[in-house]
């Protein structure tokens, strides 16, 4: 027992030391370290990635987009009654600037009623740090994921569930300005609703989710994710969809097809009913009996 109360008092006074002190210390700090190592460093690396693509963003910005949507993206107005030389990027996301960017309709040559489709300027990766630079102005739609516009995912019965109600969904709020398969069409003035076949999902969703100019927007709240898909779904089944009627004219709706029918048509019936005018035997202009009654 007092062997036991010896060896006990050493250790306690060894403890009270400065020396056990300073060692505790260090073993507290290093367990410390350790798990700072283990769990942070994936966080602060995507913050310091994530600042710098911002910082990359904000130079291309001010280089090729300042000069239209002003140096912090509040646009700038001109002098012809409010009109926008480029409208405001606070709060459009980073899902807008991907979509305009991406499909080469921004930056613009000039300003104009409607940005056409061209070849992009940006590459993928500059095209993000934009992204990154104007989402950070304010929150904003972010750039979807695949998961977010594929059906791939789903059953056969599920795929053809969902393209049945995004035909219905299509049918009801976008022929209207893109035609009922959509090859668009004209719009009032000046605009014009583009086609939507060949059109990347990525892009039809970012443009459903962001309504771009004169496009109006279908916010989640206004179509959910899923209704999103489903008509992304319902646009590519009509890729593969064939023409059962024959030779489609474009898919434009009635005015191509009663052009047509007008022009070649109609017009084909009348050069028929002329031509047989001009080949029918023509008799004398001279009655018989007259010219007997003159014998």
């Amino acid at each position: 027992m007092r062997l036991l109360n010896r060896s006990a008092g050493r250790i306690s006074r060894h403890r009270r030391g400065p020396v056990a002190g300073l060692a505790v210390l260090l073993l507290g700090l290093l367990m410390t370290g350790g798990l700072y190592t283990v769990f942070a460093p994936a966080q602060a690396q995507k913050a310091q990635s994530d600042t710098e693509l911002i910082e990359e963003g904000r130079k291309l910005f001010l280089v090729g987009c300042a000069s239209c949507h002003g140096e912090n993206g509040e646009g700038i107005a001109t002098v012809r009654d409010g009109y926008l030389k480029g409208p405001s990027l606070v709060g459009v996301g980073a899902a807008a600037v991907d979509f305009q960017v991406e499909t080469g309709r921004m930056p613009m040559a000039q300003p104009g009623q409607q940005a056409p489709r061209k070849e992009a300027a940006y590459s993928a990766e500059e095209t993000a740090a934009l992204a990154a630079y104007v989402a950070s102005l304010a929150p904003g739609p972010a750039i979807p994921s695949e998961a977010d516009y594929s059906i791939e995912g789903l059953s056969e019965e599920e795929r053809e569930e969902a393209i049945v109600r995004g035909g219905q969904i299509f049918l009801t709020n976008c022929t209207a300005c893109h035609n009922f398969n959509g090859s668009g069409g004209a719009m009032p003035r000046g605009g014009y609703a583009p086609s939507l076949k060949g059109v990347e999902s990525k892009h039809i969703y970012e443009a459903l989710l962001t309504g771009p100019q004169a496009m109006p927007n279908f916010s989640n709240g206004n179509l959910s994710p899923e209704e999103k898909r489903d008509v992304i779904a319902y646009l590519r089944s009509l890729e593969t969809t064939p023409e059962y009627g024959g030779f489609g004219l474009g898919g434009l709706g009635p005015v191509s097809e009663g052009l047509f029918a007008w022009l070649f048509g109609i017009g084909g019936l009348v050069g028929f009913a002329v031509w047989i005018a001009a080949h029918t035997t023509r008799t004398s202009k001279t009655h018989p009996i007259e010219e007997g009654a003159e014998a």
